[in-house]
């Protein structure tokens, strides 16, 4: 079921991407006046087709799904001598370089439209997610000795507000990429009113931190709930230890337990191995005793003591008003565009590592674990997805949008086109380049599905 619902989150993530990205050529193509012959949803054979419209463009799905095209009356792919003048006329390089520009260019900018459009209803809607409250912070951390302990919440970093843990993550990764502080607004506790300013040197985080979880390196967790008992197992280790539900554990063998995920891989850790915990209970404290069970999980032996013990984060909603959530959608559309830019940068100067890149395989699995979810993470996938689409067409590459582009832009600066020689070789260098990144994308992908 799992891989069936990720086959589909995926063909649908492909397919809209691939049909808006289209559309945008499509549409620009017809306000400039060029005919358009074909809008097809894939590449190669065409499996199905029908022709609609005055011009009776032909609408089709082709076999090979990664991709599609606008196929547009063109004299350097077909002989256009005999067409009426009102066709020539609307043939493709007949049309002003300006023109050609903007139809080139109207399907990277679809994509970024598209994510700023799920970006501005998700922000409408309200984004529930965890609160930017702080974990106990782990002492010879960069956000120790900056003064952070634990418990506070963020409210801002760098004079821009943070309602979400993930917009303190956004902004972080942001800096931290820049080699710049971060100065961190903060309340000592979630009902504290009163806020002051912590600086954090982010001169620690190298580009190959930011593959992994930069934010623990820090010294920066999510704040999760104390260490609670909920229901117990009958005849479970816990239950027969003598604990009960709500007892509140303080420490265990004398260290303190900070919260709830402590505790539980303080359990997973020592099975068959008793355990002497501290416990709150109505008002006072008393000791007891359990030995976890020993369980075999993943080719693993941890503990079980077989109670529940909650480590849902704190959630908050944050939503907008519609015109703050568009100019919010258009700041992330563009925040990520550059991000993705400098991550690209860094990687061909060997700063980061190109296991970075990622495939189909990856991106589906990504869809599929998304879609398991919930509709926002899934719909903000898609944006991320469409974004770092429109980026990738935009670059320098012959055969991508950007290489078309920068044919144009030649033009425009010696006022004479391309030859075409000179096209030809770029188009098979391009192609090359291609090959080349895609076969390094399966490659991670590979290496991710075997570890």
């Amino acid at each position: 079921m799992n891989l069936l619902q990720t086959l589909l989150a995926f063909i649908f993530v492909l397919g809209t991407l691939i049909v808006v990205h289209e559309l945008g050529h499509y549409w620009i193509a017809r306000w400039c006046g060029v005919k358009v012959l074909r809008f097809s949803v894939g590449m190669g054979k065409v499996l199905w087709s029908r022709r609609i419209g005055p011009d009776r463009t032909e609408w089709a799905l082709s076999a090979l799904p990664f991709g599609g095209y606008v196929k547009m009356l063109d004299a350097r792919e077909e002989d256009v001598s005999g067409l009426p003048p009102e066709d020539l006329a609307r043939e493709f390089t007949r049309q002003s370089v300006w023109k050609r520009i903007a139809i080139v260019a109207a399907g990277p900018l679809a994509n970024f439209l598209l994510a700023i459009v799920i970006f501005t209803g998700l922000y409408i809607n309200g984004i529930p997610e965890p609160a930017p409250l702080l974990r106990t912070v782990p002492a010879s951390t960069a956000a120790h000795e900056a003064g952070l302990r634990g418990g506070e919440l963020v409210t801002a970093i760098n004079g821009e507000p943070v309602q979400i843990w993930s917009d303190m993550r956004w902004q972080l990764i942001q800096l931290a990429v820049a080699k710049q502080a971060a100065v961190l607004e903060v309340r000592r506790t979630r009902t504290d009113t009163a806020s002051y300013t912590v600086t954090l040197p982010l001169d620690s985080i190298g580009a190959q931190d930011l593959e992994g979880d930069f934010l623990g390196k820090l010294g920066l967790d999510l704040a999760r709930p104390r260490a609670i008992f909920g229901k117990l197992a009958e005849n479970g280790p816990a239950m027969m230890a003598g604990f009960r539900q709500g007892d509140v554990i303080l420490a265990v063998d004398g260290v303190a337990i900070k919260d709830g995920v402590a505790l539980i891989e303080l359990v997973r850790a020592s099975p068959g191995k008793s355990l002497r915990m501290r416990v709150l209970r109505d008002g006072r404290e008393l000791d007891l005793a359990v030995t976890p069970l020993a369980r075999e999980q993943g080719g693993k032996t941890i503990g079980q003591i077989q109670v529940e013990i909650p480590v849902a984060p704190e959630m908050v909603t944050a939503s907008s008003p519609p015109f703050a959530a568009v100019t919010k959608a258009v700041q992330r559309t563009w925040d990520s565009s550059v991000l993705t830019l400098k991550m690209l940068g860094k990687m061909l100067v060997g700063e980061l590592s190109w296991k970075n890149i990622s495939g189909p395989i990856t991106i589906a699995d990504y869809a599929g674990q998304t879609a398991r979810i919930g509709i926002i993470s899934y719909l903000s996938f898609i944006a991320l997805i469409s974004i770092s689409l429109g980026v990738m067409n935009l670059l320098p590459i012959p055969v991508l949008d950007g290489g078309h582009l920068l044919y144009y832009s030649l033009e425009v600066l010696t006022g004479r086109p391309l030859s075409e020689r000179v096209g030809e070789i770029a188009q098979r260098a391009g192609v090359g380049i291609l090959m080349a990144l895609m076969a390094v994308a399966v490659f991670n992908d590979i290496v991710r599905l075997m570890s």
